[in-house]
């Protein structure tokens, strides 16, 4: 028996986040679907992060075991011509039978981007949040310093998530102008339900001027997810990167 590691890029647009879901289109859902076709035994991956619905990723990492005679890097290319187009696995190979993806210190980054624009681009509709109203991205910038570091992120979780802890660290925080985009790039070492949509949210608040950047401060010493702003729409976030440490 060999535990293989994919590396899963995917547009999450017509799927109801990674996580199986009873009557639901899911990423891991086509992955053992794909995965059990192709090796013809009942297949179940571990996924490493469990993006919520309409969320994209570029790498994605699941893991199976199995005692198929295929080598571990081509299953990628067997897969690939079983999975829908918008799933596409980018690597497999084999790993140590121990790993475990979320058992394993990591470092994950987020994009979120924003078009800020008069009008929408169509190409761009399914990958970034469209606002016409101007945003002060050195306000955003300001704001964003706040977060940086090891904090009690309640207030930027959303209501009824089941967790142990609500603290989390993040290394890097940025805000950076592209054109007529805004992204929101965000490296840190796990996140809580919607964190990232939570954070993006309230940045682009203040952005449009409702708040000081200081404020962010208040809202996390108060663990109050009504002091926050709104959470970001799905289509903007991507998982761009994943570091095992």
């Amino acid at each position: 028996m060999k535990r293989v590691k994919l590396v899963v890029a995917y547009d999450g647009t017509a799927y109801h986040g990674w996580q199986l879901q009873p009557g639901r289109r899911t990423i891991e859902g086509e992955l053992n679907s794909a995965l059990s076709a192709l090796l013809q035994k009942e297949i179940q991956v571990i996924g490493a992060s469990r993006t919520d619905s309409g969320v994209h990723a570029l790498c994605n990492v699941a893991v199976f075991d199995t005692d198929t005679r295929i080598p571990a890097e081509k299953i990628s290319y067997a897969l690939n011509q079983r999975l829908p187009e918008d799933v596409r696995i980018q690597s497999s190979e084999e790993v140590e039978t121990t790993f475990h993806p979320r058992h394993c210190s990591s470092r994950k980054t987020y994009e979120y981007r924003i078009l800020n624009a008069h009008f929408p681009i169509p190409t761009k509709r399914l990958y970034a949040y469209f606002t016409y109203v101007p945003l002060d991205v050195k306000k955003m910038r300001q704001a964003a310093v706040y977060l940086e570091g090891e904090h009690d992120f309640k207030s930027f979780c959303a209501v009824g998530a089941v967790v142990e802890s609500t603290v989390r660290t993040i290394y890097e925080l940025t805000v950076e102008k592209e054109a007529d985009e805004i992204v929101i790039r965000v490296c840190g070492s796990g996140f809580l339900y919607n964190m990232v949509r939570i954070i993006a949210g309230t940045l682009m608040e203040i952005g449009r001027g409702n708040g000081r950047p200081e404020s962010v401060k208040t809202i996390l010493e108060a663990k109050d997810r009504q002091m926050a702003g709104p959470t970001a729409p799905a289509c903007g976030l991507t998982l761009v990167k994943y570091d095992f440490l």
